[in-house]
């Protein structure tokens, strides 16, 4: 639904990682994004200056942690610190995509807990809330002592393979490892669906190795889906386990196209029919491809900001 604040104390500001996204939340909240701008010294310092009174304000930061990561990570962390400087009422930081998140814990001796030391960063530049969707780990929501939402995408994913009118007896949504079940479970429940789960283990980052399948998908349409989608390894290595056991479509879905290095062209050789993603991740020209179905996550964006500006409950948002 559209919202009017043309002439409220909400300033909303994008920063480069996803302008298009922040061009549409503002479209659909009924403001113009506020006038900023980022410039670069000779040596790739970042220099952002704000080019309008926000004194009093209410100021929404839009940016995805997306690549080029520390850029957009360095241009955040210096908003910030502007807005705060610039007597705002209060700074909310929107990170569509939080980058870093995979590295939430000690695996092995001597790693560092990198998702930890972004939440710090982000208080210690003067964020007063964080609304992110779909953290690669909920528990990361407990590395913050300000206040953070944590929106999610499946009903924006389900919703749109329920407009493909699978019958539930036909479908069966998987998760490509044990750690996303309850992602899967979800959706599942919105299908009315079983679920199945791919056992694998992950000798190293980035390579994954399919070891069984956990459930019935013989003759079944089958949706794969995880959060991030990377190399896109983990997804094609799965979807072609479910078609050699006898899946009849296999379909895949994230929340965040990340889709680095050979991630197309993998997609494009698998027997995935269609991998259904948001736009929490602005994506380039070469990583877009016939296979790819981009879906908006811009009105749950305006809805979480319409109802923190408000002062409104934000919990029926985050089923």
């Amino acid at each position: 639904m559209p919202y009017q604040y043309a002439n409220s104390k909400l300033k909303l500001f994008s920063l480069n990682s996803n302008y298009p996204l922040a061009q549409e939340i503002a479209e659909i909240m009924g403001v113009e994004l506020g006038k900023s701008s980022v410039k670069h010294f000779s040596d790739g310092e970042v220099q952002i200056s704000i080019e309008e009174s926000i004194r009093g304000c209410d100021v929404f930061i839009v940016q995805s942690t997306s690549a080029p990561v520390n850029e957009h990570l360095m241009e955040l962390l210096i908003m910030i610190d502007a807005v705060k400087r610039a007597s705002a009422k209060t700074v909310n930081v929107v990170m569509p995509y939080y980058g870093y998140a995979r590295q939430d814990r000690k695996a092995k001796a001597r790693e560092p807990i990198t998702a930890k030391l972004v939440a710090n960063l982000l208080e210690t530049a003067g964020a007063d809330r964080v609304i992110v969707l779909d953290l690669h780990a909920p528990q990361i929501q407990g590395f913050f002592d300000i206040l953070i939402d944590h929106l999610m995408a499946v009903p924006i994913l389900s919703d749109y393979f329920l407009t493909k009118n699978y019958s539930p007896e036909e479908l069966v949504v998987v998760s490509p490892d044990h750690g996303g079940v309850t992602r899967a479970r979800r959706m599942a429940e919105r299908l009315k669906a079983p679920i199945a789960i791919i056992d694998k283990r992950r000798p190293k980052p980035n390579v994954a190795e399919v070891m069984n399948i956990v459930g019935n998908i013989e003759g079944k349409v089958c949706i794969l889906i995880d959060d991030i989608i990377d190399t896109a390894g983990t997804i094609t290595l799965g979807a072609n386990a479910l078609k050699e056991a006898g899946a009849k479509e296999v379909y895949a879905c994230c929340s965040h196209p990340v889709l680095s290095g050979p991630a197309i062209e993998r997609i494009e050789n698998s027997p995935i029919k269609e991998l259904v993603v948001t736009n929490t991740i602005q994506l380039s020209d070469e990583k877009r491809s016939p296979k790819v179905k981009q879906l908006s996550v811009a009105n749950l964006m305006a809805e979480a900001i319409s109802r923190v500006y408000e002062n409104k409950s934000v919990s029926t948002l985050f089923d």
